[in-house]
């Protein structure tokens, strides 16, 4: 078996540079949604999203935050009716949340505004590089989910 290539800090200097695009690319998605919500709002709507419905408990703990911030939050996303409460059937001490309409709307819009953002990049580049970047891309994700990485399924 033969082992990895080493990494160089140039490999990793280009990869911390194309991943500060793509954050680039993430935070002018994100100020183009309406109605405007904080990042640390938009990855609470983007968590509840990817489990359909979660605990107030489940989601601190994915933000990696306290519950009383956690909740401060979904306080702000439940007026701006982004974010639906409710006791849970189970357990009523528990909060249970998902999103509402107007927040899957939100959601949606906001994928589109990134992929709007992350197609006028690949189709500026050429076909061969565009392939191999996705291929290289599919092979870091799984990866990430094999080594089991907080917030691997983000987006």
């Amino acid at each position: 078996m033969r082992e990895p290539d080493p990494l160089s800090t140039e490999s990793l200097d280009d990869l911390e540079a194309a991943i500060g695009v793509l954050m680039v690319v993430w935070g002018r998605s994100a100020e183009r949604i309406k109605p405007k919500v904080s990042p640390s709002q938009l990855r609470a709507l983007v968590v509840v999203d990817r489990h359909g419905s979660t605990t107030l408990m489940s989601l601190a703990d994915e933000l990696g935050s306290i519950p009383s911030v956690t909740s401060r939050v979904c306080d702000r996303l439940q007026a701006a009716g982004l974010l639906d409460r409710a006791a849970s059937a189970d357990d009523r001490r528990e909060v249970v949340l998902q999103l509402s309409r107007d927040g899957r709307r939100l959601l949606r819009q906001f994928q589109r505004e990134r992929q709007t953002d992350l197609k006028q990049v690949l189709n500026a580049m050429p076909p061969r590089s565009r392939t191999a970047l996705l291929t290289g891309l599919s092979a870091f994700y799984a990866a990430a989910t094999e080594l089991d990485l907080p917030d691997a399924e983000l987006a």
